[in-house]
C-alpha cells in the first residue's frame, strides 16, 4: 500500500467537488463537513454525468444530470436506480490529502 499526495485539505471547499486526475483517470474529491475527504470516479454510471458537479448531502452525492443518489462511501447507487462507481481510499495527514493505492 502506498500513498500519493493529491492536494492540501484547505484547497477544498466543504461540500463542493473538485476533479483531479490520477494516471489519466478522472476522480471527484469531496470534503465533507467533518473534514473527511471522499474520492469516487467522476462519471455517473447512468449517463456519465460529471459527479464533481453534483450536490452533496451527508455522505451522498446527487448526479447533476438525472439526480442519481450515489454513496460517497461505497459508490453504490441508491434504489430504485442501479449501478455503482469506483471509490478510492483517502487519508488526511497534517492538512494534506493522500490517495491510498496498491503498489
Amino acid at each position: 500500500m502506498e500513498k500519493k499526495y493529491i492536494v492540501d485539505l484547505e484547497s477544498l471547499t466543504p461540500l463542493i467537488g473538485r476533479e483531479i486526475r490520477m494516471d489519466g483517470v478522472p476522480i471527484a474529491l469531496f470534503r465533507l463537513t467533518d473534514d473527511s475527504v471522499k474520492a469516487i470516479s467522476n462519471r455517473c454510471p447512468h449517463k456519465n454525468g460529471p459527479l464533481v458537479e453534483g450536490t452533496v448531502s451527508g455522505t451522498d452525492v446527487f448526479c447533476p444530470l438525472h439526480d442519481y443518489k450515489i454513496s460517497l462511501e461505497t459508490g453504490i447507487v441508491a434504489a430504485p436506480d442501479e449501478g455503482c462507481v469506483q471509490t478510492y481510499e483517502t487519508t488526511v495527514e497534517n492538512g494534506k490529502i493522500y490517495l491510498v493505492t496498491s503498489p
